[in-house]
Parts: structure tokens; sequence; C-alpha cells
């Protein structure tokens, strides 16, 4: 075989590269769906056995030591049968109970793994906050270590905290954004007891990407930080932009490492009004902006977003874990001033 021929079939299989790559596609769709089908199996399992024991312990003939027993069953006849002991059996009694009337979260449960319901049913002190995160792993398609890392940094609490009453301006900012922001970011991954100036700001997220969208979204994606604009003669750079799919729409983050400033806003009109007419496609929805400081004052805040025609939400960062027993009490004065609110209109 001549050198030319041999370079002419190299060449035809380069052209047969992407021929190659969907295949790979179908391959891993296929163990994509597998993993799914046993994990739904495996999940069903432990709900029928928690079924099964939670039936059975409640019947007087089989008294209260039913779980041990069997457990002491599984271990002299099944040793090989991982999560069968005392405690697993518990968990999948304790399973059953909690899912078997919720018609909200039951249809949900089969998409989730055995150990991100481990960690769901063990840290949510609520039935709602249960519901949250099942709806949240599901969404985000969560591995077991991003959701421990939203629960330790409770995460539930800032998003209700968010999602409450605020201040006319702050409320239509959540609107226009589609609730999409919380008022507060965690950003501990970023190991950085102090930042110095916004470029060592940026510097870090970009260092710590993954985990900064998995804390704002994994619908995220990041288009480029320095972004530049032009406007007139002038350019202009936005600190990180980025892309979010479910809502068709560019979002410009402008990163500040002290309070927040009135003169923030401008900039940041200015940023989304050049993206609408310069980068925005004709099928993406408006840009949306976030201007995320180190503080803010909400009435300061509500004052400088009162004229702005841009969708703009302004959020603070805290570069440690919040204690969440904090934000735990915090979450319970909100509900029960909710509570109150209700109760006083009713009796009008």
């Amino acid at each position: 075989m001549n050198k030319d021929k041999v370079a002419l079939q190299n060449t035809d299989i380069g052209k047969d590269n992407h021929l190659f790559e969907d295949i790979v596609k179908i391959v891993e769709s296929a163990k994509d769906r597998a993993y799914r089908k046993v994990n739904e199996e495996l999940i069903l399992m432990y709900q029928e056995v928690g079924k099964y024991i939670s039936e059975k312990s409640k019947e007087a003939g089989y008294g209260s030591n039913f779980v041990e027993n069997v457990a002491d069953f599984f271990s002299e006849n099944y040793p090989e049968l991982k999560g069968f002991n005392r405690r697993g059996l518990y968990r999948m009694k304790q399973f059953y109970e909690l899912y078997k009337d919720d018609e909200k979260v039951s249809p949900l449960v089969t998409q989730l793994s055995w150990t991100n319901h481990l960690k769901i049913m063990s840290g949510s002190k609520s039935r709602e906050e249960r519901q949250f995160y099942i709806e949240l792993a599901v969404r985000e398609k969560y591995s077991k270590r991003e959701l421990e890392i939203q629960m330790d940094s409770g995460y539930y609490e800032r998003y209700m905290l968010s999602n409450g009453e605020s201040l006319p301006a702050i409320q239509k900012a959540k609107r226009e954004t589609h609730n999409l922001f919380m008022d507060s970011y965690v950003l501990e991954f970023l190991d950085a007891p102090k930042i110095g100036n916004e470029r060592e700001f940026q510097k870090s997220i970009l260092e710590n990407l993954k985990n900064f969208i998995l804390e704002i979204g994994k619908d995220f994606s990041f288009i480029g930080n320095e972004y530049r604009v032009q406007v007139g003669n002038h350019d202009y750079y936005i600190d990180l932009l980025f892309y979010h799919r479910g809502l068709s729409c560019l979002v410009a983050f402008e990163l500040k490492i002290g309070e927040f400033k009135p003169e923030y806003i401008g900039k940041m009109n200015l940023y989304l009004e050049a993206l609408d007419r310069e980068v925005k496609k004709q099928t993406e929805n408006p840009s949306v902006g976030v201007i995320l400081c180190a503080s803010k004052d909400d009435e300061v805040v509500e004052f400088a977003l009162s004229r702005s025609l841009s969708p703009t939400m302004v959020s603070e960062y805290t570069l440690k874990l919040i204690d969440k027993s904090l934000l735990q009490r915090k979450l319970k004065e909100y509900t029960e001033i909710a509570e109150e609110k209700v109760e006083a209109n009713e009796e009008k």
C-alpha cells in the first residue's frame, strides 16, 4: 500500500470522527438511562421494605423488637447485603412514613440517590424543608457533595428569607428577575478571609467557578470575565457575564468589595442597555443584572432602584458560612410575623 493511499484513509477517518462522537453520545445516554433505572428500582425497594416494616411494627403480635429481629435475620442469612442492619432498616421505615402521603414529593423520590435522601432526611427540620431540597436536588441534579454544600450553608433558610416581604422597589426587582437571585450568597469556597480589591474578587471566583455556579444556580453558563461592551467611543467591561438557560437571557454580575452605593445602579443600567442593543439575540429575553456587594442598606437600595428601568438585583455576600442556627431563628421570626399579619387581616 503506497503512502498516498494510507494518507487518504487517515483523512477519511478524520472526517468520520464526528460519527464516533455520536456513538459515544449514544453509549453515554444508554448508561445514564440504565443508572436511573437501577436507582429507581433501588429506591422503590427501600420504600417497599420500609412499608413492610412500618406496617408490621404496628401489629401487636410482632412486638417492639421487630426491626432488630429483621436486622438479625439479614445479618445471619444475607451478610453480603449492605444497609440492612438496624440503622438502615429504621431509615427505610422513616423514608416510607415521611413520604407515603405526600402527593408533591412522592413522584420525585425515585429521581434522587439514596445517599441524597439520607442527607435530606437527617438534615431537614420540617416537611417544607424536605420538599424544598428534594425539588432543588432533582432540578439541579445535585451530587451528594453538592447537596451537602447547599444544606450546610443554610440554602433553604436563605432562600425563604430572600423571598419574604421587602421594600416595594426591591420586591419589584425580585419579580423582574423572576425571584432567581437571593439577598445573600455564601462564598466560603473562595477561602479568602479578606479580599483586597475587585480584581482579586473576580480572580478568586474564576478559580472557583464551578462552586460559584453551584451557589447561584446550575442553569448559568459562563460567557466571560471583563466582557467588553462599547458605547459611543468608550469601552466598558462587565466583571462577569453569564447566560441563564431557563430565563433565556444574559446576566451581568458586578463585583464590589464594599457596601452598596447608589451610583452602581446607573452603571449597571448602562451595561444592560448595551448588552440588549449589541449582544442579545432577538429570540432572547432582556438582560438582567446582579450587583454583588459585601454589604447593603436596604433603604439605600430601595431609593436607588425606585427610578431604575432595568431588571437589577442587589445582593450581598459573605466569605464564611453563616451560623445555621441564626438563619433558622431569623426564618422562625419571619414566619411568626407573617402568621400574625394574616391573623390580624382575618380579624378585620
